[in-house]
């Protein structure tokens, strides 16, 4: 009995050390760029900042019925409330990756985008007979007060705000190429630290 168990724990020792001599460790190697690939796809993203408008509008229009001597008016006051986005589509970002001097190009850089959505409130409708309110008037008066807001949204800081997170989310680019020890370049420029899209942006 003692010559089994001493037989077996033998084996089991002669194919522990076997196991040991013969053992090579699995070596995984990334291809830097496609880590750089897929990096970018997390950190291509929708930056988005919300703001929020308001303003008292007047719309007031007459209308000539027998030439200066008749006119028919209308009008009304509009109170309007905003609410804005100005947005970056990060993937509609165009890049290149170059691995034979591991660069990583950034090639275009979207604008940013403005969506409205207005919540119109009409009060102190008045409207004369010959000359009502219709459906043209209302889309008059939506045109003008979106065309009033875009511009007042472009002068804002709403804008600088949404520029300023976008010089952060692509400070993450300088980073992730900086930390695998490749360059980065924005339309033929090299970079070389994180504020230089600031620079070469605005």
């Amino acid at each position: 009995m003692k010559k089994f168990l001493f037989g077996i724990i033998l084996t089991i020792t002669v194919l522990m050390v076997y196991k040991q001599c013969t053992y090579q460790p699995r070596v995984v190697v990334n291809n830097t760029s496609d880590v750089i690939q897929e990096q970018l796809k997390n950190v291509s993203k929708l930056v988005v900042t919300e703001g929020n408008f308001s303003e008292v509008f007047n719309y007031e229009n007459s209308k000539e019925i027998f030439g200066e001597f008749l006119t028919a008016e209308k009008k009304a006051l509009v109170v309007v409330n905003a609410k804005v986005n100005v947005s970056y589509d990060l993937k509609k970002l165009e890049y290149k990756l170059d691995e034979a001097t591991k660069t990583l190009q950034i090639l275009s850089i979207p604008d940013y985008e403005i969506f409205i959505n207005p919540d119109l409130q009409y009060y102190d409708i008045q409207a004369d007979f010959l000359n009502p309110f219709e459906a043209e008037d209302y889309n008059d008066i939506k045109k003008t007060i979106n065309d009033d807001l875009m511009k007042k949204i472009e002068e804002s800081s709403l804008v600088t705000n949404a520029q300023n997170r976008l010089l952060s989310e692509l400070s993450k680019f300088y980073i992730l190429a900086n930390s695998l020890g490749w360059k980065l370049e924005y339309k033929g420029e090299r970079l070389n630290a994180q504020d230089d899209f600031e620079k070469l942006l605005l």
